[in-house]
């Protein structure tokens, strides 16, 4: 695709909160499964993430808040000590190119198995039903296991794992951090009615559903300030189990995001159809509406390529567009992106897993 002037404002800097983006290209959040169980990252981690550094913001893969947090093996933490020292290779690799990197902080909630959990407790979640389909353990692919309800004695402590793992990001040097409150995880599973069944203070109401999420931003806001906290939500993404969404789409998620309006973040990201399946939403749900209640910097993500990112932007729809899959395959997306430069498409196979083959092994345009 040749560009003409009005598209080279996507490789224009521009401000999000106390961030300044090289380009409005963000690196999206890309689980890769290349961890050792104790979550920690290594020098192969850094060098992936410094090689896509010439994106104006990586977005972390999701990052364990707690072991409780676990849902999937091999994916990193951001509690422990051993897991600041090696996110901090990584951060420093990223910025030595230039580059900001933001950690994404993840609970999965119910959508996980006992092999994964602190002695093999239950996963926990707002309510105890459980979900359909399978998570990749140490054992291989396992049905997720059924989830307890928290009790409302516990959600301090949850948010307190949330505190602690933004305390331990900001140690790590990053250059803020993420809230994971989408893709049916923890944060979202409080939020919708379908699987959210409470009767107490975090439950109920559209304003109880949402209390979990707030009160996680503004702890998160009390470490880092305003500026530096970004969020992610996915109002019409199921979970691997295809979770039924809330009743309420609009009037749910309109009422989040006017609350979340009071925090000034750093940006918003939001996942615009079902995550990495397709962008059409069902009737009666118009999330272009849900984008403008919310005053902030705006990241679309879902299936752009260049043509959409530069439409979207004309129209004033996105101030950022996050890419996936492409970045992948191709370690220097904004520079092929910007000339009009094939792009390399990565098989799924080296999609998970593989160590380094298939992660930092893929050629630049140079090469």
């Amino acid at each position: 695709m040749k560009l003409d002037n009005a598209a080279h404002d996507l490789f224009s800097p521009v401000t999000m909160g106390a961030l300044t983006l090289a380009n409005r290209i963000v690196m999206a959040p890309l689980t890769r499964s290349r961890m050792q169980p104790d979550g920690v990252p290594h020098d192969m981690h850094a060098s992936y993430y410094a090689q896509r550094a010439t994106a104006g913001l990586i977005i972390s893969e999701a990052t364990n808040i707690s072991a409780q947090g676990r849902g999937y093996a091999l994916t990193p933490g951001i509690w422990t000590d051993e897991q600041v020292a090696g996110w901090r290779t990584v951060t420093d690799a990223v910025h030595a190119a230039g580059g900001l990197i933001v950690c994404q902080l993840w609970h999965v909630g119910r959508f996980s198995h006992v092999d994964l959990q602190p002695e093999g407790a239950a996963p926990v979640a707002p309510s105890a039903i459980r979900a359909e389909g399978q998570t990749y353990t140490e054992n291989g692919m396992l049905d997720v296991s059924t989830p307890r309800a928290l009790e409302t004695s516990e959600i301090p402590g949850i948010i307190q794992q949330y505190r602690h793992a933004a305390e331990c990001a900001k140690r790590a040097g990053f250059d803020g951090v993420e809230v994971h409150s989408a893709n049916s995880y923890l944060l979202d599973q409080f939020l919708r009615d379908s699987t959210n069944r409470r009767t107490d203070a975090y439950g109920g109401s559209i304003e109880n559903r949402s209390r979990l999420t707030l009160e996680v931003t503004a702890a998160v806001v009390e470490i880092w300030g305003h500026d530096r906290v970004g969020i992610r939500l996915s109002p019409v993404t199921p979970d691997a189990g295809n979770t039924p969404l809330d009743s309420q789409v609009m009037q749910t998620y309109g009422y989040l995001i006017e609350q979340l309006n009071r925090f000034q973040l750093a940006y918003m990201h939001f996942v615009e159809g079902a995550t990495a399946t397709s962008r059409s939403v069902p009737e009666g749900i118009d999330l272009d509406a849900l984008r403008a209640i919310f005053k902030g910097p705006y990241i679309g993500n879902n299936n752009y390529d260049l043509a959409l990112a530069v439409n979207r932007r004309k129209e004033g729809k996105v101030d950022a567009v996050a890419f996936g899959r492409p970045f992948i395959a191709n370690p220097d997306l904004v520079h092929r992106l910007k000339v009009g430069a094939e792009l390399a498409v990565a098989p799924r196979s080296t999609y998970y897993g593989n160590g380094a083959t298939g992660y930092t092994d893929w050629p630049v345009l140079a090469d």
